[in-house]
């Protein structure tokens, strides 16, 4: 069987939210986004969004980072590469110069690796945000190791040390 041909679609926050609450395995949907954008087939029907937003961990929260904060599909093939790739066109369409998303043990990351991003760490389980001065409760997700992605850009850059090229014919 041949692949659903997919196309980007835009999605409002509160259709990307709705999507996430209904497709997505672990997580609830984020609380803010920059922008979301969706998958749909060939009839119009959405099968997959991605909602990207300010970078939950604060040291990643420069002014030149976000974050894919979520995607959820229905299980369509190659949604998700093709929403983590037009995130970071996105993304740096904006101006931002880095986009960063988490993956869990577990999670194989193929598509991310598909889109061109590329592991950048690995992190241990954390034992839970609660303190005793601020309590939290538990999301799910606490005690279980997580993996750092980096979108990188396939256009090469050129260094500063190398001359530009020079016209050689009439204009």
């Amino acid at each position: 069987m041949s692949p659903t041909p997919l196309h980007l679609v835009p999605v409002r926050s509160r259709q990307a939210k709705e999507f996430v609450r209904t497709w997505h395995r672990h997580h609830p949907p984020p609380t803010g986004q920059i922008f979301a954008v969706g998958a749909a087939d060939e009839t119009g029907v959405l099968r997959a969004v991605a909602i990207v937003g300010r970078p939950v961990a604060r040291h990643f929260d420069d002014g030149a980072t976000l974050e894919v904060t979520r995607t959820a599909t229905d299980g369509t093939r190659n949604a998700n590469s093709l929403l983590y790739g037009a995130s970071w066109r996105a993304a740096k369409a904006l101006g931002y110069r880095r986009l960063i998303t988490f993956t869990q043990v577990g999670e194989s990351g193929a598509s991310l690796r598909g889109a061109g991003w590329h592991l950048i760490a690995r992190l241990p389980p954390r034992a839970g945000w609660h303190t005793a001065s601020r309590p939290r409760t538990g999301n799910g997700n606490d005690r279980v190791a997580r993996f750092l992605w980096q979108a990188t850009d396939p256009t090469p850059t050129v260094p500063s040390s190398v001359p530009a090229a020079q016209p050689t014919g009439p204009e």
